[in-house]
């Protein structure tokens, strides 16, 4: 049985619009590789792809783009303008805190 107070964090998370919409961007396609990108500090599509494809893996320039701007939205990065088509994000003080804890969860299940 889950206890009254985990219920009440699990019932914030889903309402609350600030947690929810990271928890709506997190649940997307490749949401925590763009995390971890911007974490390296490779926000910008051509050094994500080369990462991408150093590691045999692999991220549509859309779906970068895609994610890039949610997570922007959402404040965990900012975006800084190449030229006018071009951005490059950086993480912000909320973004690493994210890429931090996320980065803990993968290593205690790998543990």
């Amino acid at each position: 049985m889950v206890k009254r107070g985990e219920e009440e964090k699990i019932k914030r998370i889903l309402t609350d619009p600030k947690l929810s919409g990271i928890k709506a961007m997190l649940e997307k396609d490749h949401a925590i590789d763009c995390i971890f990108l911007l974490h390296m500090s490779r926000g910008k599509w051509k050094e994500a792809k080369e990462f991408m494809r150093n590691n045999g893996l692999t991220l549509s320039d859309g779906t970068f783009r895609a994610r890039m701007i949610e997570i922007e939205d959402l404040g965990l990065a900012k975006s800084e303008r190449i030229d006018p088509l071009k951005k490059y994000y950086v993480k912000t003080e909320l973004g690493e805190k994210i890429a931090k804890l996320l980065l803990e969860i993968f290593d205690k299940l790998g543990a």
